[in-house]
């Protein structure tokens, strides 16, 4: 049985490689790798920032945030999914159904949210509450259009156009568009629909960085 909330069984957790125009890509099939528009923006998140990784299955974003100095708090209803995040330095595991009705993360604060291919609307004034006035928020799933191309078709699990633009403007004030793509994506083996978008609190010092400060 497919998880509820998730974008079809073989999308769980899907990836995408190579630029941001590429498609999303069935996580059970390619390597345990971050999003690439999470790396793009990953930078938005500080070290030392807590993080929360809504539905983060296996954690390939949970890993990847912790690497650079944050401290995760990866969620999801899958036990044996998270069960793999043992051990792993600046990951806490949770393990959450996410669509009770009850949303289970009351009262905390996160510096930084992170969402990829998982949809479930009555959530969306929880995330919100949920992110410090300086937090950033990276949500990127599939979009209306994606049933042309396969699963996910379920409209529960396909935002509507601008919906993410929507989310941003949600209480308790609206957030700072740091960047806003969708449409139709190809990594040259399937075509998906594709929303996501980038933006931080009206706390955050502005304008950001759209790209990570060189090292060295």
């Amino acid at each position: 049985m497919n998880p509820k909330g998730r974008p079809g069984g073989e999308c769980r957790n899907a990836q995408r490689e190579g630029s941001p125009a590429s498609a999303p890509i069935p996580e059970r099939h390619m390597p345990l790798a971050p999003s690439p528009w999470v790396v793009r923006f990953g930078h938005l998140i500080a070290p030392g920032a807590r993080v929360l990784d809504l539905a983060a299955g296996s954690g390939r974003h949970a890993r990847y945030l912790a690497s650079r100095g944050a401290r995760v708090l990866a969620v999801d209803r899958d036990a044996d999914a998270l069960a793999s995040l043992a051990g792993v330095p600046g990951v806490e595991t949770r393990v959450c159904d996410l669509e009770t009705g009850v949303w289970p993360l009351a009262g905390e604060r996160f510096d930084a949210i992170v969402v990829v291919n998982y949809l479930h609307r009555p959530q969306f004034a929880h995330l919100r509450a949920a992110l410090a006035v300086d937090g950033a928020l990276l949500y990127e799933t599939f979009a209306q259009g994606n049933e042309m191309f396969g699963r996910p078709a379920n409209p529960d699990f396909l935002l509507c156009p601008d919906e993410l633009l929507t989310l941003a403007r949600l209480p308790p004030a609206p957030l700072q568009i740091v960047a806003f793509e969708q449409g139709t994506v190809d990594d040259g083996t399937r075509c998906a629909v594709v929303q996501r978008i980038a933006a931080v609190g009206g706390g955050r010092t502005w304008p950001p960085a759209l790209t990570a400060a060189a090292s060295g």
